[in-house]
């Protein structure tokens, strides 16, 4: 437009500038009647004559400008370039074909036409080599631009965690549909512009009628807008059908995504709901409950409650098709319950445990596998196993000679091994035992009766805490003999009387007060006169008698007893 309006204004001004010049230039043969008739029949002709030169380059002008902008960055018409190179090609191809074909036709050449003929063949191979460059241009070049982005598989929201990337998918395909648009957006100002570079070509074959080059550029320009015609209307098409698509399955998805909210809501609502209770009763049962024992019981069987029903809620919510689940569950229960048998046993062991209750937290216990023995204290009972932590008892300086270890028992244990619970029922106690071996000569009503004053003594707080804890059990178990008195017993072995002491002591401390005990049993009977501790000796006499010799009051009574 600015060139078009200096265009105008520099003609208006030739014209101004041109009319007092012929004025004062006229000569008086020109002020003559009749050269004023030729003269006023020839300047309307010079006036149009330069109207049209100046409308002429002023279209040529817009026309170089038009073209510039078809050229820069245009995509579509550097494709269109490209395949109207390789139409020409392909026609002057053809030409050289014909044109050698008839050369090889003539069975008598001359020397020109060897020469011609090898020329043509030399063209020919060339122009082959650039067909092969532009090979993609042969048919169809803007399918690559007319077909649309891939859509790609559809996402299914099934779960919270696809929103996340139903929402990408969404995203993506607004973009590819943006993209999309804009390639048939630049396909119309493209078409814009050909269309106008047409009229302008038109408008100048019109003012120089005489002119091949507009009118074959012109030819050129209507092929090019007849050949973008049908691609722009497929565009259209195309790009109507991919928009309908892709607002088909965002208006799906985004349905999807609502839905999966509105239950995803409502889940976490019930799972919170049950968060909140499980919080609730831990605290009541935390402030009102003071046995730690009990507590921890409590608090083990709510988690694995609440676990149990966060499973149930997830699969309920979130699988289509529960009952599906549960036939394939039927079906394949058989094949699970043998290879895992022992994890099935461990659960059933620890169903027995927790329900039963013969084993707690915080219980002594003795485990036997094999001919090893493990004396502990259980510290944790979870699905498939207990575990224990070995303490110093008299398992482990009798047998094992180590203590401090984790072991790990499995549940499963409790249907086929020995286990020994030091502290059943809240008993805190056990029966402990001390034997030690006097002479035969010795006196053993005296040293029974030490023992048993000595044991009674230190055993007198355990004997009382027993006592209350059986008469507690009476009514759960049928208890016949409920003596908890301190015990001393005595039994004629091989190489004495064998003293044997029984008195309840703490499960978790035995050693300890059998370590008391034993010491002040030791130094009470070492005060005796009468009371020898027997253990077995043995005399061995080589070459001469090492015996020491008796004192003379013995060697008297024995003669007097030989006599």
């Amino acid at each position: 437009m600015m060139h078009r309006f200096l265009s105008v204004s520099l003609f208006c001004s030739l014209l101004l500038w041109a009319a007092p010049a012929t004025e004062e230039n006229a000569t008086p043969a020109m002020l003559h009647p009749l050269h004023e008739v030729n003269q006023t029949a020839a300047q309307p002709a010079a006036g149009q004559k330069k109207l049209k030169t100046n409308r002429i380059n002023m279209l040529l002008m817009e026309k170089k400008v038009l073209e510039k902008k078809l050229l820069d960055n245009n995509i579509w018409s550097k494709i269109y370039s490209n395949y109207h190179v390789y139409q020409e090609l392909k026609k002057n191809e053809e030409k050289l074909n014909d044109k050698i074909n008839v050369l090889n036709r003539t069975h008598i050449r001359t020397a020109k036409e060897e020469r011609e003929l090898e020329q043509k063949i030399n063209e020919r191979e060339i122009l082959q080599g650039k067909l092969q460059l532009l090979r993609e241009y042969e048919k169809n070049p803007f399918k690559k631009f007319l077909t649309p982005p891939e859509i790609g598989e559809t996402p299914t929201v099934g779960n919270p965690f696809a929103v996340i990337s139903a929402l990408s998918y969404i995203k993506k395909l607004q973009s590819d549909q943006e993209e999309y648009a804009n390639r048939y957006r630049s396909l119309q100002t493209i078409m814009e512009k050909f269309m106008k570079r047409k009229r302008i070509l038109e408008e100048l074959t019109s003012l120089d009628k005489k002119n091949e080059h507009f009118k074959q550029e012109l030819k050129d320009s209507t092929e090019k807008i007849n050949t973008f015609i049908p691609i722009l209307e497929i565009f259209k098409t195309t790009q109507e059908v991919y928009d309908k698509k892709i607002d088909e399955i965002k208006l799906n998805l985004r349905a999807d995504i609502k839905k999966e909210m509105e239950k995803a809501t409502v889940t976490g609502g019930i799972i919170l709901f049950f968060v909140l209770l499980i919080f609730i009763i831990k605290y009541l049962v935390r402030r009102y409950m003071s046995d730690n024992e009990r507590f921890y019981t409590i608090n083990k069987a709510l988690n694995i409650t609440f676990a149990t029903l966060l499973i149930f809620i997830l699969l309920f919510a979130y699988i289509e098709n529960v009952s599906y689940l549960v036939t394939i569950l039927g079906f394949a229960s058989a094949g699970i319950a043998i290879a895992m048998k022992d994890w099935f046993m461990s659960i059933m062991g620890w169903f027995v445990i927790i329900i039963g209750g013969s084993i707690h937290v915080g219980d002594r216990v003795k485990f036997v596998r094999g001919n090893v023995e493990y004396v502990g204290d259980v510290v944790d009972i979870s699905l498939l196993r207990m575990t224990i932590q070995e303490d110093v008892t008299l398992t482990s300086y009798m047998h094992n000679r180590r203590a401090g270890r984790i072991i790990f028992v499995p549940n499963n244990f409790v249907f086929t091994d020995m286990i020994a619970n030091y502290s059943h029922a809240g008993l805190k106690t056990v029966w402990d035992g001390i034997d030690f071996m006097i002479t035969f000569d010795s006196n053993v009503s005296k040293a029974t009766s030490i023992t048993k004053e000595i044991v009674k003594k230190y055993s007198k707080g355990y004997t009382d805490i027993t006592r209350k804890q059986l008469n507690k059990l009476r009514s759960q178990y049928s208890m016949k003999n409920t003596n908890v008195e301190p015990r001393v017993y005595s039994f004629i072995e091989p190489y004495g009387i064998k003293v044997s002491a029984w008195y309840h002591t703490n499960a978790y401390a035995t050693l300890t007060l059998r370590s008391t005990i034993s010491s002040e049993i030791i130094e009470r009977l070492q005060a005796e006169k009468d009371i020898f501790l027997a253990f077995p000796t043995q005399s061995v006499y080589l070459d001469k008698d090492v015996r020491k010799p008796l004192p003379p009051e013995e060697i008297q009574d024995d003669e007097e007893t030989l006599a």
